[in-house]
C-alpha cells in the first residue's frame, strides 16, 4: 500500500503531469503565434 502524507491529501499522478504538459504546449503555441504574427506587422494593443 502506498504511503500518504499526514494531511491525507491525494498524491499527484500521471494525469496531473499531463495537465502541466498540455499547459506548457498551449503557452508555447501562443508565444510562437505572437512571434509569427509579428513578422506580418501585427502589434499587441497597449
Amino acid at each position: 500500500m502506498a504511503t500518504r502524507a499526514p494531511d491525507n491529501s491525494p498524491a499527484p499522478d500521471v494525469y496531473v503531469s499531463l495537465l502541466f504538459v498540455s499547459l506548457a504546449a498551449l503557452i508555447t503555441g501562443i508565444v510562437m503565434l505572437v512571434f509569427e504574427l509579428g513578422k506580418y506587422g501585427w502589434k499587441i494593443a497597449p
